[in-house]
């Protein structure tokens, strides 16, 4: 059995700054894929990482303080690729592909629609875009794992205030059919699958008091190809755990 986390910390370096190595060393997860870590390797105290037995590989965004993904492993990836080989995407870093045996885990950060017009336009983009390159990846490596934060929320079960949100980006109606069509395609939601009317949610608004109140989205997901479902034996956010405005997604999947 394999524990797999993604985690959107906000920034790797304001995390470390909230005990984010101390809750590591004690959870001790086999991999972990991080999002928005908004730094270089060279900006963060590696030593103390791979003193916990960590290997790590990096995706950083080319715009400095800016987006980013990290892949911590305890096994070492038989083949790390950087980047789905679409320049826009990533000069910003959002992903990150590890190859462990006949597995692979994709590490994402999806864009954000919520600074305007031209980012929803990029996002949407991003969205087929990816779609198209992982239908083309999955003749290759069939079974894949694609976690990270999707910034979108399915269904209304997965977000506190679904009418007052219809117009949201996150909550679109094309961002929810993509994210409908994308588990049609041969994916499945490792959360949803095991907890099929659970409310949990992995992200809450840093204003008025949104996390306190419990006032969040389901943002961060893991999917796993459908032919490996039947693997995940558990799946849930960790609400708990605090250095971010995300919380960390879990699974136990034996592989």
């Amino acid at each position: 059995m394999l524990d797999i986390i993604s985690y959107n910390v906000n920034g790797i370096r304001s995390a470390i700054s909230k005990s984010f190595w101390e809750w590591l060393e004690q959870e001790k997860p086999d991999i972990v894929c991080l999002q928005e870590t908004k730094a270089l390797p060279s900006d963060v105290p590696i030593l103390e990482l791979e003193a916990m037995g960590y290997t790590h590989c990096w995706h950083s965004a080319e715009k400095k303080g800016y987006s980013g993904v990290a892949t911590f492993s305890r096994k070492v990836p038989d083949q790390i690729v950087v980047g789905c080989g679409i320049d826009r995407y990533d000069r910003e870093g959002r992903i990150l592909r590890t190859d462990f045996g006949d597995w692979s885990l994709l590490n994402c950060y999806f864009p954000s629609g919520t600074t305007g017009e031209e980012r929803q336009a990029f996002k949407m983009e991003f969205l087929d875009d990816f779609y198209q390159w992982v239908e083309v990846l999955k003749r290759e490596r069939p079974n894949l794992v694609i976690v990270g934060d999707y910034n979108i929320a399915h269904r209304e079960i997965d977000i506190h205030d679904p009418k007052g949100n219809k117009n949201s980006s996150g909550f679109l109606p094309d961002e929810r059919a993509w994210l409908s069509k994308w588990f049609d395609s041969g994916f499945t939601d490792a959360f949803r699958y095991k907890n099929p009317e659970l409310v949990e949610y992995s992200w809450w608004s840093f204003r008025a008091g949104a996390r306190g109140n419990n006032k969040g989205w389901r943002i961060d997901y893991q999917s796993v190809t459908d032919n490996m479902k039947e693997k995940i034996a558990d799946a849930r956010q960790l609400t708990s755990v605090m250095h971010s405005d995300h919380c960390p997604v879990w699974m136990k999947i034996d592989l």
